[in-house]
């Protein structure tokens, strides 16, 4: 059994075809969706978060509004650029969202990913300390973030207060319980998945990881997989860890499916250079439920991990991404024992 939701990148344009020409109808269709999922028996509604660029951004009013709107599924990010980050300001937001849906908040963070522009960070007000880079202060954040959602009071407390305060030192609020452990991180690499075990960070991995050592993306990411649950096993954390990975899945039930995506069935892994490193992209499946029944068997990374995320087209509408996710949950995962 795994848990199965979609992974939307919220683009939006006025391409012919679009049926997201605005932010606006991202926004809308973005709720519309994870309604949706829920209905079809999906488990998750994860959306991926881009600055200076066409796609969704802030990410802490779309949450609230989809947890309000929903009962069940779980609501996530996949991923935060920690780089733009106020840790303390994300506290409140999190905990809000996070109290607003019941506790289905499942919060992925990373370093972030290649920038629409030159240090977009710094036009959020952050710079890195003198002798860190970016990285480091993505992470500085994140130990921050981490420290401050554990809800320990740490802020002394005006003596003449506006409102009456509680004993000692106060703390952040909301205060969300439990959230601390629903925070995954999105790793890149090998070596970033057991930088998030030692920080006790749920593991995130997507289509995507910023190296490459000549192995198939499925077998290098089950290598991540496996170096993070080691580091887990040999840490003092006292909850068991989840993993999700990403995946384009289009199984190929009726025309517009092989309209849309039949030339996908060829498609292989690809190897290119990302922030001047070598990095190995994942394939797109597409085919037949039976072809892909049979391909996605020999996922060593998928078998690995308890979630899986679907990559939406999202600028094809509510409608078509509803329908990829039930043709899946329908005509495929049942034979692969996810369901």
């Amino acid at each position: 059994m795994k848990n199965i939701g979609f992974l939307s990148f919220g683009h939006w344009s006025s391409a012919p075809g679009s049926q997201t020409r605005s932010a606006s109808d991202v926004l809308l269709q973005s709720i519309d969706l994870a309604v949706a999922a829920e209905e079809l028996g999906a488990d998750g509604a994860y959306y991926r978060v881009h600055h200076f660029a066409n796609q969704l951004s802030s990410p802490f009013p779309l949450l609230a509004a989809v947890g309000a709107k929903t009962n069940r599924i779980e609501i996530g990010t996949g991923v935060i650029d920690m780089r733009y980050e106020n840790p303390h300001y994300m506290v409140e937001d999190a905990g809000s969202a996070d109290l607003i849906s019941g506790s289905r908040l499942q919060l992925g963070i990373s370093r972030g990913s290649p920038e629409q522009v030159v240090e977009g960070y710094r036009h959020f007000g952050h710079v890195p300390a003198d002798g860190a880079d970016h990285a480091e202060m993505a992470r500085e954040n994140t130990r921050v973030f981490l420290d401050l959602l554990r809800g320990e009071g740490f802020a002394k407390p005006n003596p003449r207060p506006m409102f009456p305060n509680p004993p000692g030192l106060l703390r952040l609020e909301p205060h969300s319980p439990g959230l601390r452990e629903r925070i995954w991180w999105g790793a890149g690499t090998r070596q970033t998945a057991e930088w998030a075990a030692d920080n006790g960070m749920n593991l995130m991995s997507s289509t995507l990881l910023s190296e490459d050592t000549g192995v198939p993306f499925h077998q290098l990411q089950a290598e991540q997989i496996e170096r993070f649950r080691k580091r887990w096993a040999d840490t003092q954390h006292t909850f068991e860890p989840r993993v999700s990975v990403s995946r384009s899945i289009f199984p190929i039930v009726d025309d517009v499916d092989r309209a849309y995506f039949g030339r996908e069935g060829g498609s292989s892994d690809q190897v290119g250079y990302l922030d001047g490193g070598k990095a190995r992209f994942g394939k797109t499946y597409a085919g037949e439920p039976d072809e892909l029944i049979a391909q996605l068997a020999e996922d060593e990374a998928i078998a690995a991990a308890d979630t899986l995320l679907l990559t939406v087209p999202n600028q094809l509408g509510v409608d078509y991404c509803a329908h990829v996710m039930e043709s899946l949950l329908r005509d495929v995962a049942p034979a692969l024992g996810w369901r």
